[in-house]
């Protein structure tokens, strides 16, 4: 069998920067074990497969290189993108998840795609001591979300320069870690931690944003924001916040089209 994929660097305008995803277009689902294969073959933090249900909607799926994913922010730009490059479509595509419903993606003026996202704020809960070990600098607040910890620096500097250790990050499991301050030319900036990758950190995770911008939405009192996740390759990421939605967008480009076989 021969089928389409695209790979795009997601958050991003430029070729390498960004966070790398593979899509795959599908007339019909391949088994889980195929598609974990093609993920764990191409080894890119994520591939997604999205297959048409109707009219501009479609169900969508994540598969990092060892396992299904509930949801991935940047997988989702990177498969709008595509679609809307690739395969003539106009204006709102919902995509039906397995696990957390139907997402509504849209295309603005200027090409960037805007994702739609529940508000998931960051709360306080019991902190443990796993967060303070995983980190060569204490930060000065630690916060929940239902995907990671969520832990407040003083500033960029300590942000860009902190550094984890592996052995207690994998403590935290289920639970991945999220730093963070304000920015100096951005309302703030990010790093995402999760030990499932090589060096320990995400390039850029549309995900955490939907609990990033809330957070600082409040403290800083404005609800359009620009953010900058301070990765290796690094990412820009837009963030309109409202009471109960937040809007997470970004910008894409296309690394390599091809053809896989199967």
């Amino acid at each position: 069998m021969e089928l389409e994929m695209f790979i795009c660097d997601a958050f991003t305008t430029q070729r390498f920067k960004g966070n790398a995803a593979a899509v795959v277009p599908l007339s019909e689902w391949l088994c889980d074990e195929t598609m974990q294969n093609i993920a764990s073959e191409n080894n890119l933090s994520e591939t997604t497969f999205v297959k048409p249900t109707g009219a501009n909607r479609y169900a969508i799926r994540w598969f990092s290189p060892s396992s299904e994913v509930d949801f991935c922010g940047h997988a989702t730009l990177a498969a709008a993108f595509c679609l809307y490059q690739f395969f003539d479509l106009e204006g709102k595509i919902l995509f039906d998840t397995l696990h957390i419903g139907t997402l509504d993606v849209e295309k603005d003026l200027s090409g960037r795609i805007l994702m739609g996202f529940p508000n998931r704020l960051p709360i306080e809960a019991e902190c443990p001591a796993e967060v303070f070990e995983s980190l060569s600098i204490s930060p000065t607040k630690v916060l929940k979300t239902p995907q990671a910890y969520f832990a407040v620096f003083d500033n960029e500097e300590e942000v860009i320069q902190v550094k984890v250790r592996r052995e207690y990050l994998e403590k935290l499991a289920p639970y991945d870690l999220i730093v963070t301050a304000k920015g100096q030319n951005y309302d703030f900036i990010s790093r995402y931690f999760w030990p499932d990758v090589g060096d320990c950190e995400d390039p850029v995770t549309g995900s955490a944003h939907t609990s990033l911008a809330p957070f600082w939405a409040k403290e800083l009192n404005k609800n359009h924001l620009k953010a900058y996740q301070a990765s290796r390759h690094g990412g820009v990421v837009y963030c309109h916040v409202s009471d109960d939605n937040v809007i997470v967008s970004g910008d894409a480009v296309l690394y390599s089209r091809g053809k896989i076989y199967i």
